[in-house]
Parts: C-alpha cells; structure tokens; sequence
C-alpha cells in the first residue's frame, strides 16, 4: 500500500484545507460494496501526554462479529490537536496498524466523521479514499449540521443537514440512550451505512467493531 505522504503531513492549514478539499472530491457516496465477510472498527488514542500516538484496528467476522484479528501501532505525535483536522493527527498511526493486517476487513467503521465535516473530509473519508476501502463514519458527538428530534426507541434516526444537504443521519443506537451520528465515508450510500452499522449494534450504544478497537487503545 503506497499513501501519497503529502495527504498525511500538510505543511499548514491553507495546505490542509487544499488537503482535504482534493479528497472530498475523491468520495464515493454510492455503493461500491462487494460480499461483506470482514468488518472492522478503529481507534485512536494517546499516551506519554499526547506524545504518542497509539491506533488499533479490530477485525470482526460478519454478521456473527466474532473477533478474528488486532493490531496495534504506536508512533510519535506529528500534528496538532485541532478541531476540524484530527485525522492529519490520527491517521498516520491508523495506517501502521492497518499495515500490520493479515485479514482485509470489507468496511471500516471509524470513531468519528465521514462527509459531516465543514469540508466533507472526516476522518472516515480521509481513510477510506487513500485505503480505497468503503468506510463509514460512526461518531459519538455533533460536529456539524441540525436534525429534528429522534425518537426513543432503537433503530429510529432523522437526517442531517447541512446547507440544505442531507450529510448523515442522527441512530438512536439504544432505546432511551444518546444517539450516535452516521455518515457517509467513502464507496457507500448513508442508507447501507445505516444497515451496517445497525447490524454491527447489539446491546451496546456503539458498534462492536468501535468498542472493540476502543479496547486496544
């Protein structure tokens, strides 16, 4: 897997911003999906305050979400914590870890954005377009957009908009529990996206594959 360095290590925000404009134009929103056997979950965390960057990666059987492969990666820290650019920060390590994998999971369900970003580039997308992997973006807070309000009970969700643009949709992942925000990272459609990550839910607010990863790091 040969990853252009200049996508991971812009030299500034203006550089960044040209980043991640170049890339959201490289997002497929349609499926691009084939038999789905492998799903996996990533995460990153942070250690020897914020100097290393540790990222894991889980692979899990599908529909049965047996674990079957992790790994791990540790390197130092290169790029700011900065709203809106966190994955020039994370991806980095995410890509050492998924290096290291003997089983080449089908999607990838990452600990945050896809297209709901302010340039349609979270984290999920970054990953997805340099991987070529459909991905999707599973987060735990509202970064952009407004939604009407979500029933109780699991399974409903409302779309979110942004500019009068549908950019993910607002789970309820649990009856009664916060809801969780999924987009669009590269090679699906939000509809399929939301079937995954339903399938990947059992008794938890968030996917297997992410509290799995969440684990490692």
């Amino acid at each position: 897997m040969k990853i252009n360095n200049n996508f991971l290590h812009p030299k500034s925000l203006d550089e960044a911003k040209v980043i991640q404009k170049n890339l959201s134009d490289q997002v497929i929103r349609e499926d691009h999906i084939q038999t789905v056997n492998y799903v996996a979950g990533v995460d990153v965390g942070f250690q020897d305050n914020y100097k290393i960057t540790k990222a894991a990666i889980a692979v899990l059987n599908f529909p049965s979400l047996e674990l079957v492969e992790t790994q791990t990666a540790l390197i130092p820290t290169t790029f700011p914590y900065i709203p809106g650019f966190l994955s020039f920060r994370e991806i980095p390590a995410l890509l050492k870890a998924i290096e290291k994998l003997v089983i080449i999971p089908d999607i990838i369900l990452c600990d945050g954005q896809g297209i709901v970003h302010p340039r349609r580039l979270g984290i999920a997308s970054h990953l997805g377009v340099l991987l070529d992997i459909p991905t999707i973006g599973v987060a735990k807070s509202l970064l952009v957009g407004k939604h009407e309000e979500v029933p109780l009970e699991k399974g409903s969700w409302k779309p979110l908009i942004d500019k009068e643009e549908i950019i993910g949709a607002v789970l309820r992942s649990r009856t009664k529990v916060k809801p969780i925000y999924v987009s669009i990272g590269h090679k699906i459609s939000l509809p399929t996206a939301l079937d995954y990550v339903l399938a990947c839910l059992i008794k938890y607010r968030l996917p297997e594959t992410t509290r799995w990863a969440d684990k490692l790091v």
